[in-house]
């Protein structure tokens, strides 16, 4: 039997497993035998998915630090579906590239883990080390491809900016500590509040501190100077995997930390962060339009997804807080999905991610063209998909606090970027290459994992009315 302080940290064990089963069996694995590696982490991320679901309204807590509220578990849930597709889409990129296949998905996992335990963590500390946890293992993924220089140079600056970051937020912590006496996230919202700490310098530092290291997580300018680069250097399904989990973890842990433990400061932190938001989804889209490069293109309209999140944030009303989740959830399968593409249209010796190598794509490959224009819309906010359900609800929060000039920059903002969107389905559409590329070899798996993604963007679109009631019932746990 196991004892219920454990029920909380299932999901996490589940993953954690998975990654240790995988690197044993590479481990035994012989130099030329086929194992199914990525199919042993398929299943530790539906044993975490599983888990998750099982303890939905239960609302258990293990070692006073990690907590399975709803918030968590619908996070948790968002980042299996982030795993699963990130796995099927990986199985070409490993065969092609000749990467370690058991480091490649043992490393995904453990990133995983980080990401679930920030999503989970009720306590500075804990978020701190769970932070670390996923960023380590994405350093890793970044550079995994040891032959390539972009790929290493990508790693190492992402790297060393993410040293710096980690460093600020570990005094954030430090000085909140100072003042308040604990890293308890609900312990700190009541101590703010009972010794009226508003205004408070040291608390106003360490909150500032608290912002930077989440900002870069997020790509939140000005913290956002290493997405494009990692972006670009990484494997298209990592830069997938890194746009998508790690935004999603990094916003668990901002909404929990900031609604939650810094609720009582929020007249200090919600100015900063308006102007934050604002300039993220301006510069994002502005230097997105100027791209050639779909990674890059892709990395900047990131930036600027990051933008839009942060406004609910700023909102931080019952709108805003579940248009975050649905916003996360909408982004992940979004994202994924194009990045999927970009991966599958690769190739050894070439990335194929410019923008000319999809002229003329729907002649070569109609089911990819046609994927990669549903999720090139939904990214733009079109509807019915998925793009345009999260967007409505993130001004429609931030409209509903108040905030007109967020709201109007991010329409505004969102406008422009659907001119790089439709950039690349006139590409594809419109514009002949004078040499015909040879269709590449996809396999099943990964094209059934692309109709999912577009299958869950369509729903998102068409039927969100479950899913937002989801997302509400989950926040509303954490107050």
């Amino acid at each position: 039997m196991i004892s219920s302080q454990f029920d909380a940290v299932i999901p996490i064990l589940c993953v954690t497993l998975a990654g240790l089963v995988v690197l044993l069996a590479e481990a035994f694995r012989g130099r030329d035998e086929k194992m199914p590696i990525g199919g042993l982490a398929i299943i530790g991320l539906l044993g975490a998915g599983i888990a998750s679901i099982l303890l939905w309204d239960r609302n258990t807590e293990s070692f006073g630090a990690v907590t399975a509220d709803n918030f968590a578990l619908f996070v948790n849930l968002v980042l299996v579906v982030v795993g699963i597709l990130t796995v099927v889409f990986s199985a070409d990129t490993v065969e092609r590239d000749r990467l370690p296949a058991g480091e490649y998905y043992a490393t995904l996992l453990f990133a995983i883990v980080g990401m679930m335990l920030m999503g989970q963590a009720t306590d500075l500390l804990v978020i701190f080390l769970a932070l670390e946890t996923m960023s380590i293992a994405v350093y890793v993924l970044t550079g995994i491809r040891r032959d390539q220089v972009q790929s290493t140079e990508a790693a190492f600056k992402y790297f060393l900016l993410g040293a710096f970051a980690s460093s600020f937020f570990l005094y954030g912590v430090a000085f909140l500590y100072g003042v308040t006496g604990t890293t308890n996230i609900d312990e700190l919202s009541t101590r703010i509040a009972a010794q009226s700490m508003s205004g408070n310098p040291m608390i106003l530092l360490g909150i500032g501190l608290l912002i930077v290291g989440f900002g870069f997580k997020i790509a939140a300018v000005p913290f956002h100077m290493w997405s494009p680069d990692a972006y670009e250097g990484a494997p298209a399904v990592i830069t997938g995997f890194m746009s998508t989990g790690v935004k999603a973890a990094a916003m668990a842990a901002f909404v929990r930390v900031f609604l939650k433990g810094l609720d009582p400061m929020i007249a200090d932190w919600a100015p900063v962060l308006w102007w934050i938001a604002a300039a993220t989804m301006i510069i994002g889209t502005v230097v997105g339009v100027a791209q050639t490069s779909l990674k890059r293109m892709l990395a900047y309209s990131s930036i600027a997804h990051g933008g839009y999140l942060l406004a609910g944030l700023v909102a931080g009303n019952e709108v805003g807080k579940a248009a975050i989740l649905f916003y996360l959830a909408a982004y992940a399968l979004t994202n994924l999905g194009a990045f999927g593409v970009i991966a599958l249209l690769g190739n050894r010796e070439r990335a194929n991610d410019d923008l000319r190598d999809y002229a003329g794509l729907w002649h070569s490959h109609p089911a990819l063209a046609t994927l990669m224009t549903f999720f090139l819309l939904s990214l733009g906010g079109f509807p019915p998909t998925a793009g345009f359900i999260a967007k409505w609800y993130i001004f429609s929060a931030a409209i509903g606090s108040g905030y007109y000039g967020l709201a109007i920059i991010g329409v505004l903002s969102s406008v422009v970027s659907v001119f790089f969107y439709l950039r690349i389905v006139v590409m594809m559409y419109m514009t002949e290459r004078d040499a015909r590329p040879v269709p590449p070899q996809i396999s099943r798996l990964a094209m059934a994992g692309l109709v999912v993604a577009m299958l869950g963007v369509l729903y998102l679109g068409v039927l969100p009315t479950r899913v937002i009631e989801l997302a509400q019932q989950s926040i509303g746990t954490i107050f």
